[in-house]
């Protein structure tokens, strides 16, 4: 059965998966930013980090706005090529703020992995596999 899954994830436009993810996300741009969820959308991923079905495990889906990060403009005056206000990049992957946000909202517990899901015009969104120490004792992170 993971192995299907796999396969078809590797394409998702030639297979069943563009169909389901575009009614999906139709669903998740009006969902907050990171939202507790029962299974993972993409569970070969999920299982192949940690993820298992039982008390303890957490998955939690977040919502990261792309692309690349600007600088506030300056106040004082200056010729326009030395603002420095946009194609400034990050020093951190989507992947890696996501993970951040996550352990904001949830500071409880610890993070075991995280993996993309989907994106579309305007957001990227990513599943983090969170596990309770109070319960499973310290994970193994992967």
């Amino acid at each position: 059965m993971y192995s299907a899954l796999a396969k078809a994830w590797r394409k998702p436009k030639e297979t069943y998966i563009v169909e389901l993810m575009r009614e999906r996300v139709i669903s998740w741009r009006r969902q907050p930013t990171v939202v507790r969820i029962d299974k993972p959308t993409k569970l070969h991923t999920a299982r192949r980090l940690g993820y298992k079905a039982k008390p303890g495990i957490v998955v939690v889906r977040v919502r990261v706005r792309k692309g690349s990060g600007e600088k506030p403009r300056p106040r004082s005056g200056r010729r326009p090529k030395a603002i420095g206000v946009k194609k400034i990049k990050r020093d951190i992957s989507k992947q890696k703020i996501a993970e951040e946000r996550v352990l904001k909202k949830y500071p409880n517990l610890k993070l075991v992995g995280s993996y993309y899901v989907w994106e579309d015009g305007v957001y990227k969104w990513y599943e983090c596999i969170l596990c309770d120490p109070q319960i499973l004792g310290e994970p193994k992170t992967a």
